[in-house]
């Protein structure tokens, strides 16, 4: 006769706790990758923080920046947090990067920045001189996009619960009549157009943190882009899509779009300008430069009768002198990416998995 056996117990184990990485998705607690602005972020709005807002939020595509319109005006609205480690590298600071960061959420929408408020959460024993450095520093940002501070706060954590200093922003501005940039606009035909080099500000934090030192040293390319939107809507007020690769890279950016439009993408690689010491770093860490953050390129996505004007506006300013058309939009392979490799093959292009770099914006 058969012996039966009772089923062996097995406790649950805590995937945060395991011993090497095992592929079991965490459904109940946050992880470090949902703040990666890759997949793990996307399923956190889309599975818990939209349905969760419910009837609080009017819903539809995250665009950059929402736009209200109030007594006739469009306002573009966005609010932002900064959690870069460390608090200053080369190239900046989180005080520029969150003005200049700001700033840039606005001008995706097309709005020209109005007015801007910063707060801070300061982690005892901070020191008074680092605050005032990256306090001015945001200052001197503000100043050169024309946008005034109106408003803040600040906060003050006990000793480990900050990291020294977190910092949030908002902002608001104004949107020209006509002009509306969003997620879900792109359309088949369409020319993708990027502003300049990637990788710069993601390797220039790695670097430090890292220690690693390269012959000429990699500076973040942190900068306001709202002279850059204004010249590229100057030259094509119906552009279709504008938005800023930060977390997640360039690669998250264009799958973003491509998922929320409905459409395919097709780039080529050998048109995407990546600096020789971000490809030196991206193949000794194992990192692909698509998915490495960037502060101060954008993706436009335009009409192929007003590509031709919209590069020459571009490449008239510095925030735009390396701008190039790297792709098309595409009715195959809808809510993909692909890319045509220097040798010639064809590859998809997928949203960053998990987190790459934590605290890098």
């Amino acid at each position: 006769m058969t012996e039966l056996r009772r089923p062996v117990e097995v406790a649950a184990r805590d995937p945060l706790a395991a011993d090497c990485p095992v592929p079991i998705p965490e459904v109940a607690r946050v992880l470090l990758g949902h703040g990666s602005g890759g997949q793990l972020s996307a399923s956190l709005m889309r599975d818990l923080i939209g349905p969760a807002l419910g009837g609080a939020s009017p819903g539809g595509p995250l665009n950059d920046a929402a736009v209200v319109e109030i007594g006739g005006l469009r306002l573009a609205f966005t609010t932002d947090s900064f959690v870069v480690s460390p608090l200053v590298f080369p190239g900046g600071d989180i005080g520029e990067l969150a003005v200049n960061g700001t700033i840039n959420d606005l001008a995706m929408m097309g709005a020209a920045p109005v007015a801007l408020s910063l707060a801070y959460v300061i982690e005892e024993g901070l020191p008074f001189d680092e605050l005032r450095r990256i306090t001015e520093s945001a200052a001197r940002a503000a100043t050169r996009a024309g946008t005034p501070i109106v408003t803040g706060d600040t906060k003050v954590v006990g000793r480990g619960a900050a990291d020294g200093l977190f910092v949030n922003t908002a902002g608001i501005g104004l949107v020209p009549a006509g002009v509306r940039p969003a997620v879900d606009r792109a359309r088949p035909g369409d020319v993708v157009i990027l502003s300049g080099p990637i990788g710069l500000h993601g390797v220039a934090i790695m670097s430090v943190r890292e220690g690693l030192e390269f012959e000429v040293e990699i500076a973040s390319d942190t900068q306001a882009l709202d002279r850059l939107v204004a010249a590229i809507v100057s030259a094509a007020p119906d552009l279709h899509v504008l938005r800023d690769p930060t977390r997640g890279g360039l690669a998250s950016a264009l799958n973003e779009i491509a998922a929320a439009s409905a459409v395919g993408m097709t780039i080529e690689e050998p048109a995407i300008l990546v600096p020789g010491p971000v490809q030196a770093a991206c193949e000794m860490l194992g990192l692909d430069p698509l998915h490495v953050a960037n502060e101060g390129k954008c993706v436009a996505i335009v009409t192929e009768a007003s590509a031709d004007a919209v590069l020459v506006a571009m490449r008239a300013l510095p925030e735009g002198s390396d701008a190039s058309i790297i792709g098309r939009v595409v009715a195959d392979h809808p809510a993909m990416v692909t890319i045509r490799t220097i040798v010639g093959s064809e590859r998809i292009v997928d949203m960053l998995v998990g987190e790459q770099l934590p605290r890098i914006c």
